[in-house]
């Protein structure tokens, strides 16, 4: 029986879902057996516990996962082929398509060539998709934070940080607010916790900032920082931090065309995590604190590329 247009943009969202997952087993240096709860990958990906089940489901059926009664899902191989080899040889392409037009999107929204509001159908046509990846698209968008759907018709863009001063304002609001993270009674980073992020720093350092995509950059650091906030155990610091990071995305990405300054960023994330696993807190916030004013300043020197 021919599958329906509901059931199509269902399965290619399952394997939009699927091609993240696999992007974020490789940034976080997932070892095999490494155990991928639904609910933390609900709350990463920022959607519900249904399409990430379909997901697991998926990949468990490509043979990267092994699945354990009563248990759940664990990592049954290693995946560390670059993200597009391994989207290719599992069969989600599809993700590909939507990952394109997505960043296609986003910066032409930057160059001032979208209008705030739009519909569907400008969106079909102008970049040529089909329904399940229209589907797709907005709602990774959505997800994200920078559109939403109007009520009654169409959709309209955020105006929230879509110039160079918004991104220059969200690094102050969190210069202000990481550092003072690390202080809080209740912080504990887990040595688990602590030994990921350190693996995400050496590979870059070992390569990947040259070969990694603006979508792995930007989750590596997204991760690194969230994870500091989130061992602070303050439910009002997380929630702020979270936000910041998913409305910031789009200047994020084109910041990195200028890669350069990342190694420095990476060794300064190295000393910050020395000095955490040696309870030495208040000399960590301090180095935080000099490592955001250090991506501030670098920012405001690069502000140009920010423009549209």
């Amino acid at each position: 029986m021919p599958r329906s247009p509901n059931d199509l943009t269902l399965m290619n969202h399952d394997r939009s879902i699927a091609s993240k997952i696999v992007e974020l087993i490789q940034a976080d240096g997932m070892e095999v057996g490494s155990h991928l709860p639904a609910q933390m990958l609900a709350d990463r990906l920022r959607v519900s516990r249904s399409p990430v089940n379909e997901a697991l489901s998926l990949l468990h059926e490509k043979g990267v996962l092994s699945r354990e009664r009563n248990r759940g899902f664990f990592l049954a191989r290693p995946v560390e082929a670059p993200l597009s080899d391994v989207v290719d040889a599992l069969g989600l392409a599809q993700a590909d398509v939507v990952t394109s037009v997505y960043f296609r999107i986003a910066d032409d929204l930057l160059k001032g060539a979208l209008p705030q509001a739009f519909s569907e159908q400008m969106i079909r046509t102008r970049y040529g998709l089909t329904n399940a990846q229209l589907a797709a698209v907005l709602g990774r968008i959505a997800q994200e934070g920078w559109a939403e759907r109007k009520p009654g018709y169409g959709w309209e863009f955020s105006t929230m940080l879509t110039t160079p001063d918004s991104l220059l304002q969200s690094y102050r609001l969190r210069l202000a607010l990481e550092p003072a993270a690390l202080l809080e009674p209740g912080f504990r980073l887990e040595p688990s916790v602590l030994a990921r992020c350190r693996a995400a720093e050496q590979h870059l350092l070992d390569g990947g900032i040259q070969t990694d995509t603006a979508d792995q950059l930007h989750e590596r650091g997204v991760r690194f920082h969230e994870s500091l906030v989130e061992a602070s155990g303050n439910p009002f610091f997380i929630d702020t931090i979270k936000r910041v990071n998913r409305v910031r995305r789009l200047l994020s990405y084109r910041s990195m065309q200028d890669r350069q300054r990342y190694t420095k960023h990476c060794k300064q994330h190295l000393q910050i995590l020395n000095l955490l696993e040696k309870e030495r807190n208040e000399e960590a916030a301090e180095a935080l604190r000099a490592h955001l004013k250090h991506t501030l300043d670098a920012l405001s020197r690069i502000a140009g590329i920010l423009k549209p």
